[in-house]
């Protein structure tokens, strides 16, 4: 009698779930045992055909979408926290959100991001931070690289990421301590070669007509963001065009002395009143990065903080500042961190360390499009040194600082939502 009432409990505790609990909530808070997969389980669930809510400034940003069980084993295969939860249940939740006091929104998230990672096809000395937490999350990507670029493939993508890229054609001012490498030699060969495929005498020649794809990518409705060195060398590029700025290690002739007077920044994204670094043995490309020794921070002290956004009003950056944390460890890179004074005013803020004045994210737009500049190189690596292992990212499921990264990577999936201010 008793084994009976037990199976009909189950019985119709298992119909009462089925029923009634029909919402799936992951939350983005402290609660989340992997902060990093939850979000390729969103794109997953995409994939689905299923529309995902982002939660904006709920529970850290938190997602949720309609319950299946095949949805829910998912969720148990990839190791995310989640709550099944009753219709009424969301239903109160949304109404929390939507209270005017509330500084809370929900953002539809309806399409699949086609992703690209530029990155050249010979070995690089160095992890890329994008694709460790693409793979890290099961988030697909392409990777792209001039030739692509130049054969026109951008617009078959909704997002595309730079990282850790000299884009002014000089190596990565390298030359001093690795120009006897063999990856470097390797990855000035191949810049070599596609320059000549496709007519260019220089490789500075070529990566200028790469970064003006890009920038018509941008225009165009697409979403770029970059990391490290891709972020000032991308502006300096276009802030050099048609003028001299490589000296003769890197193009074969000597840089125009008048190349910092001939600088044009009103066709650059983010900066402004730059000047650039003239000696080739300096591995650094102008005075936008904010140098170790003009920083005064160490690993112990070394923080930036995440701005707060308006979710019903500002519902971009507030997109890509989702997190359970606003202090985020700081990282360094061939680019650390940004001059606050050589910013353009247009430019969003979205996190900056005040002591060093200096900003370490930031977005903006071009045209149709947006574009995302993100100061450094590992976020769960202080000091990453050429050669070193990738960072492993089982040991960091909870990272604030690479959670920047993927918010950046859902943020094409958004149903396009008028800006109020």
């Amino acid at each position: 009698m008793i084994n009976r009432f037990f199976l009909l409990f189950s019985l119709l505790w298992v119909l009462g779930r089925q029923v009634y609990a029909s919402e799936v909530l992951i939350p983005m808070d402290d609660s989340q045992k992997d902060h990093l997969k939850a979000y390729g389980v969103a794109y997953y669930v995409l994939t689905k055909q299923v529309e995902v809510d982002w939660l904006l400034n709920y529970r850290g940003g938190s997602f949720a979408f309609k319950h299946s069980q095949a949805l829910e084993n998912e969720l148990v295969v990839r190791g995310v926290s989640y709550n099944v939860i009753s219709d009424a249940q969301y239903g109160s939740i949304l109404s929390q959100i939507a209270s005017p006091e509330a500084n809370m929104d929900v953002m539809k998230l309806e399409k699949v991001p086609k992703i690209a990672v530029y990155s050249p096809k010979s070995k690089q000395p160095w992890d890329d931070a994008v694709t460790l937490v693409l793979t890290y999350a099961e988030i697909p990507y392409d990777v792209i690289f001039d030739e692509e670029v130049m054969d026109g493939a951008l617009p078959k993508y909704d997002w595309l990421h730079l990282h850790h890229e000299d884009f002014t054609g000089q190596y990565g001012k390298f030359y001093t301590y690795y120009k006897n490498y063999p990856w470097y030699r390797a990855q000035q060969q191949e810049a070599e070669t596609i320059a000549k495929k496709y007519g260019f005498s220089k490789v500075t020649q070529l990566k200028l007509s790469v970064v003006k794809k890009i920038k018509e990518f941008c225009a165009g409705g697409g979403f770029m963001f970059a990391m490290c060195s891709a972020t000032d060398t991308y502006d300096i590029a276009l802030a050099a065009e048609g003028t001299d700025i490589a000296d003769v290690m890197f193009d074969g002739d000597g840089m125009d002395p008048q190349a910092q007077e001939k600088l044009d920044y009103s066709k650059t994204f983010a900066f402004k009143d730059f000047k650039i670094v003239r000696n080739p043995y300096e591995a650094e490309f102008s005075d936008i990065d904010n140098q170790q020794s003009e920083r005064n921070l160490t690993q112990s002290n070394d923080f930036f903080q995440l701005f707060t956004f308006s979710a019903k009003w500002d519902p971009i950056p507030t997109m890509l500042t989702q997190n359970h944390e606003k202090t985020i460890k700081g990282f360094m890179g061939q680019t650390t961190a940004f001059k606050k004074r050589l910013i353009k005013s247009d430019v969003v803020l979205m996190g900056e360390t005040k002591a060093a004045n200096e900003v370490r994210y930031m977005h903006g737009t071009m045209g149709k499009g947006t574009w995302t500049f993100y100061g450094g190189h590992d976020p769960e690596d202080y000091q990453h040194m050429v050669d070193e292992e990738p960072t492993d990212l089982k040991l960091h499921p909870n990272s604030a600082g690479y959670r920047l990264i993927l918010n950046n990577i859902l943020f094409p999936a958004a149903k396009k939502k008028k800006q109020k201010t």
